[in-house]
């Protein structure tokens, strides 16, 4: 088995942990948190300690990784974490849940977190370090950029363009062939009928920009 490290070791980090116990190539060996006190647990795996510990670790053999650090409306400290695990050499291992359905045509990136339930269907690509969460559909030729998450009950339909680092708010639904710029946040339950700029937030049915 992997012996794999967990950056995070909160609620995000336990759904992580749930999904890679089903995967009988990896073995969770522990769990790093800069917020959780050393010798805390989430779902039975042992707080090791902080960040720190990533060149002890990585000097011990352990070269896999989960980033177990969502998102809610800012996906720059998920980026952040991500980027500074890899940087340490750290190879983030895919955690695709057994009930989720990927087409085989589609394009997934490094270290993707893709919840049960969820659909990612024909031609879609997917970034890196995306969280496409439960019960989530992304729909035929999607392209969503990296560090950006998909929440629960979100639809995307076909042919959407997500930006990098965005944020698709639990429930929202977007039309087919939108664009979504980088940094973009639509809140929870909007339906987004036209494309939205980098870095603008959008609420409501139809969407609108946040004043």
């Amino acid at each position: 088995m992997i012996p794999v490290i967990g950056f995070g070791a909160g609620g995000h980090a336990k759904t992580i942990i749930e999904i890679l116990r089903s995967m009988p190539a990896y073995e969770i060996v522990g769990l790093l948190d800069t917020q959780i006190e050393r010798g805390a647990n989430a779902l039975g795996v042992e707080v090791l300690g902080d960040d720190s510990m990533m060149a002890e670790l990585r000097a011990r053999g352990i070269e896999h990784a989960f980033i177990g650090v969502g998102t809610v409306g800012d996906a720059q400290p998920r980026r952040q974490l991500y980027e500074k695990v890899v940087s340490a050499g750290f190879q983030i291992v895919p955690a695709i849940h057994v009930a989720a359905i990927v087409s085989a045509s589609a394009q997934i990136g490094a270290g993707p977190t893709i919840m049960a339930g969820a659909i990612v269907n024909a031609n879609t690509v997917i970034g890196d370090n995306v969280i496409v969460n439960t019960g989530a559909i992304v729909e035929h030729d999607c392209v969503i950029g990296d560090h950006t998450h998909i929440a629960t009950g979100a639809r995307l339909a076909g042919g959407v363009h997500v930006g990098p680092c965005s944020h698709i708010g639990i429930g929202a639904a977007i039309r087919q062939d939108i664009k979504i710029g980088e940094g973009v946040i639509v809140g929870a339950g909007a339906v987004v009928v036209r494309d939205v700029p980098d870095f603008k937030t959008v609420i409501g049915v139809p969407a609108r920009v946040k004043a």
